[in-house]
């Protein structure tokens, strides 16, 4: 439970992917932007094989980079104002109802304590700022993609906001704002946001993984579980969200090919 003495010194850092919004918020922008024919189900395929490949082997840095890079070819030459209408409309129709009450009690009652809080997400940063905005928080930080006269290069600046550079982020954050860290708080649901987790003196697992839950069972940091219970176990919800966004790229796979034989 967060202080209850307001503190501008004092801050709350949130990821958002399973820790705010259940499941992956990239799936759905992904699926919005495949309807609005951004890229073909040929790239949805190659996603597709990058997710069933972290299945069966995790996550690694080169996995990321091939996301990352293939995400920002698919945006080049597309402007900046057509992206944010696009998660506007995403966020109103699915991520806002995809929320863990749990986790929005917690953020208000930061804010209600004085608290600044912020989002610390791999999201494109424009994504990340407009939840926070309908949230209320202080402000986002995510991944940048370059973008010049209003249109995207297709090139990335600085780092994916990811591991490792989710702490730098937040100790550059604290220097500017003048936030005591020792104090503040930060949730995540995976190792991924450890290094995040470890620069505050209130970590916080969130519908935790296998490997966060039990890194928090032998330091002894609280657990919170927003979860349904058709929903725990350890990464059962990520495996149920990954193999229902697999039903749905081999859904669009099939009905492709029934177009291309009706059409012959």
């Amino acid at each position: 439970m967060p202080s209850t003495h307001p503190s501008s010194a004092t801050a709350a850092f949130f990821d958002v992917d399973n820790t705010i919004i259940r499941g992956a918020s990239a799936f759905h922008l992904a699926k919005s932007a495949y309807q609005r024919k951004f890229f073909g189900t040929r790239d949805i395929l190659r996603f597709a094989l990058i997710q069933a490949r972290y299945l069966v082997w995790g996550e690694n840095k080169e996995q990321i980079d091939e996301v990352r890079n293939r995400a920002l070819s698919l945006i080049a030459g597309r402007s900046v104002a057509e992206i944010a209408t696009l998660g506007e409309e995403v966020w109103d129709a699915v991520l806002s109802l995809r929320i863990y009450p749990g986790t929005r009690r917690l953020l208000d009652e930061h804010i209600a304590a004085g608290h600044q809080v912020w989002l610390i997400t791999a999201t494109p940063v424009e994504i990340a700022q407009l939840i926070a905005r309908r949230l209320g928080a202080t402000g986002a930080l995510g991944t940048i993609a370059e973008h010049k006269d209003g249109f995207y290069t297709g090139r990335l600046n600085g780092d994916l906001m990811h591991g490792q550079a989710k702490a730098a982020a937040i100790v550059e954050l604290a220097n500017i704002n003048d936030i005591d860290l020792d104090e503040s708080y930060a949730y995540g649901d995976s190792l991924n946001d450890l290094p995040m987790m470890r620069a505050v003196g209130h970590p916080c697992p969130i519908n935790p993984d296998l490997r966060l839950r039990r890194h928090a069972q032998e330091v002894g940091w609280p657990i919170r579980e927003f979860r349904g219970r058709s929903q725990r176990g350890a990464g059962r919800g990520v495996r149920t969200a990954s193999w229902a966004g697999a039903a749905w790229v081999l859904g669009l796979v099939l009905r492709a090919a029934r177009r291309r034989l009706q059409g012959r």
